[in-house]
């Protein structure tokens, strides 16, 4: 059941959606790269050192969120970062990055990053189910190399909840993206994370203050509460 339009969800440094009541029939909820290899054991992250505790901590709340959306009828969409087995679609300076040498090496869960290796898939709990949209990226941004906006444009979208991650990269590029695009769009405190926490907290610092990149911050459980009616 589709709640009816109502009030503004509560935010940082401003209420969401910026103008007009919220309405479930023009916002779409998008989960940035849950997937193994970011957020499993043994995975591309967890390989490199990453504290697991911290890559896991944003499933639990995203779970409660998908519930609500689902249940609301939102537009969904879920991105997925992976590269071509021969690493051909892997940009020229990420080949360079001492973390990006890792992508294509075989691990537990097989080639890291690789389309098709175990862990390139999503996560058992936050898997897709059928009629939701799946947006398999090879950039940072969720938009720049996919057909999201289009996709967004065409179904009425104009305001966006982000969540997944990690905060400080394909997150935060996603919600400029989105911005530059001229969606209305919020970021979910408790369902986003970074492997490092000075770098999620200097992110989320730039969001929930004026002047920084003029998206919102908000919490799960004021959205969920709108979804609810």
């Amino acid at each position: 059941m589709t709640p009816p339009a109502g009030r503004r969800i509560p935010g940082e440094p401003g209420s969401f959606p910026m103008s007009d009541p919220f309405d479930a029939a023009t916002t779409a909820l998008l989960v940035i790269d849950m997937q193994k290899d970011f957020c499993a054991a043994r995975g591309y992250m967890h390989n490199l050192g990453c504290d697991l505790e911290r890559l896991e901590r944003p499933i639990a709340p995203i779970q409660a969120v998908l519930a609500a959306a689902r249940a609301a009828g939102l537009w969904i969409g879920h991105t997925r970062e992976g590269y071509a087995a021969d690493l051909s679609d892997l940009q020229p300076w990420k080949k360079n990055g001492p973390a990006n040498e890792a992508i294509g090496v075989a691990g537990p869960l097989g080639r890291a990053l690789v389309r098709g290796e175990p862990g390139w898939d999503f996560l058992d709990a936050l898997q897709p189910i059928p009629g939701e949209h799946v947006y398999d990226k090879t950039s940072y941004g969720a938009f720049v190399s996919t057909t999201l906006e289009a996709d967004l444009r065409s179904a009425g979208m104009t305001r966006l909840i982000l969540t997944g991650v990690t905060t400080d990269c394909c997150v935060t590029s996603t919600l400029r993206e989105a911005l530059d695009r001229g969606f209305d769009t919020v970021v979910l405190e408790e369902c986003v994370t970074a492997a490092s926490a000075l770098r999620h907290d200097a992110a989320l610092d730039i969001i929930r203050h004026a002047g920084g990149v003029f998206g919102n911050l908000g919490r799960s459980g004021d959205v969920i509460g709108a979804l609810q009616g």
